[in-house]
């Protein structure tokens, strides 16, 4: 049996105590961090390789997560419309169009892709938390008229970094046998 080679890396620390606006945000930067951390130091063949019969890769995954960063915060908190590269996809066509199509991307692309629209949302949560604090209701409603608020859409997207945190890990120990916490 092959010994597992652990990724050296300080993970981004996350207070013990605070309110929760801090401690929310404290986490889903946590978990920001961590799924670029599992890119770290693949080529652009592992970055793309696929391992499952879904289109799921590690740029797949990053580029989801740019899509979603978008989709909760700009459009769903804010009711702003879709931003390049997302606003010219036929999701009706593709409904996975970020998945499938992040293999015609450098990693280079979707990590900045990516950092922008972390640093948006960031953003766009300091304008919501301004507006209302974490009762603020999203802008854009369900189409049965219900709005999530700010709080429930922080905790969702931790939710979403966590799970695919968990896709990265198992991929990135299939491609490299690089494992981490």
């Amino acid at each position: 049996m092959t010994a597992l080679r652990v990724v050296p890396h300080q993970r981004l620390a996350v207070p013990f105590a605070g309110d929760e606006k801090t401690m929310l945000s404290a986490f889903l930067d946590r978990y920001r961090e961590t799924m670029i951390w599992k890119l770290e130091g693949l080529s652009d063949a592992q970055a793309s390789q696929r391992l499952v019969p879904s289109a799921t890769t590690m740029l797949g995954v990053v580029k989801h997560l740019a899509y979603v960063e978008d989709y909760w915060f700009s459009q769903r908190l804010h009711g702003n419309d879709r931003r390049p590269p997302f606003d010219t996809v036929d999701w009706k066509a593709d409904p996975d169009w970020e998945w499938h199509s992040a293999a015609q991307d450098t990693p280079e692309q979707l990590l900045a892709l990516w950092q922008d629209s972390a640093a948006r949302s960031r953003s766009l949560v300091a304008e919501a938390l301004a507006d209302g604090g974490l009762e603020r209701l999203a802008r854009r409603p369900w189409p049965n008229g219900e709005s999530p608020s700010l709080r429930w859409i922080l905790v969702h997207m931790i939710e979403e970094y966590g799970r695919h945190n968990g896709h990265a890990d198992l991929i990135r120990e299939s491609v490299d046998g690089e494992t981490g916490e």
